[in-house]
Parts: C-alpha cells; sequence; structure tokens
C-alpha cells in the first residue's frame, strides 16, 4: 500500500451522505481513479450478516473470527473483531485506490465535507476538525455539479495523501 487521498463525507442521518459518496465515486471513475469507501454502520450494532443457510453464516456460527470468500474476481471479508481506524484504513485501502471516501467517522482526524440537514446541524457539526467544505443537503440534488467541480478542485490540489 502507498498513499490515497483521504476524504470523510460526514453529517447527520439522512443528510445525503451515501448519496453524495456513491456520485462521487462514478465522478472519479471517469476521471481514471480508483475509489475504495470506508462507511461507518451508524445504524447500532453489527452490520447485517449473509443469510443463515450460506456457509459464511455457519462458520462465524461455529465460531471463526474471520471468513473469507472470493471468487469472480471479489472477496467478502467478514470479522469478528474490533479494528482501529487506521486499520479499517488500510483494510479498505487495500486495492490500492487513488481515492479512499470515508462516510462517517466524523470524529476522526482528516479532511471532512460536512453535510447540513437543518441549521441546528451547522451548530453541533462545525467544531469537528478538518472541516474543508460544508454544504447544505439540498445542494446535492440541486447544484451537483458545483460539488463535482468542487471535488475535482480538491483532488487536483489535494496536499493531505495519506500513507496508509
Amino acid at each position: 500500500m502507498g498513499t490515497v487521498k483521504t476524504l470523510h463525507v460526514v453529517g447527520y442521518k439522512n443528510s445525503g451522505k451515501t448519496t453524495l459518496v456513491s456520485h462521487w465515486i462514478t465522478v472519479l471513475q471517469r476521471l481514471g481513479m480508483k475509489v475504495a469507501v470506508l462507511k461507518h454502520h451508524g445504524h447500532g450494532g453489527a452490520p447485517e450478516l449473509p443469510p443463515a443457510h450460506t456457509d459464511t453464516a455457519q462458520f462465524l456460527k461455529t465460531g471463526a473470527i474471520t471468513t473469507v470468500v472470493a471468487g469472480g474476481g471479489m472477496i467478502q471479508l467478514i470479522q469478528q473483531k474490533e479494528h482501529s481506524f487506521q486499520e479499517l484504513k488500510a483494510l479498505a485501502s487495500s486495492a490500492d485506490p487513488d481515492v479512499l471516501l470515508i462516510e462517517g467517522y466524523k470524529k476522526e482526524v482528516g479532511d471532512k465535507v460536512v453535510l447540513i440537514r437543518r441549521d441546528a446541524d451547522w451548530a453541533e457539526l462545525k467544531s469537528l476538525s478538518g472541516i474543508i467544505k460544508a454544504a447544505n443537503s439540498e445542494e446535492i440534488f440541486a447544484d451537483r455539479m458545483a460539488l463535482d467541480n468542487w471535488l475535482q478542485e480538491w483532488i487536483q490540489e489535494a496536499t493531505t495523501d495519506e500513507t496508509i
């Protein structure tokens, strides 16, 4: 692994984080960049597991701490272990992306785009470290081109490539 441009997209639930990250993946791919995503599961508890009838579910149920399923050029990794934020970024970056988009992890260090649904959100989020852009959730739909242009400028000017 080497260096990667890393950008957090943060905000409260239903602020448009997933919509913006998904859109930016396509924008960055059009620019010829490989993109990885690390998402914080902010819904409480563990992410949903594969269906109970699968081999993976059986392995986990009987005590495996890690399962890796590989095929068709894709892998699925499930681990029953708490990882540090740095370890999670390393896992997400293991395929050598040019850009790592991080959805959430608002308290972690890094450049951040903050999505605001209402004024009360900004009052609470403006104290986060690393804010380089704030956008109203409506801009994600109404003025997406301006956000895309901002992203392209950030890609070209970012001096914060991170060694992972």
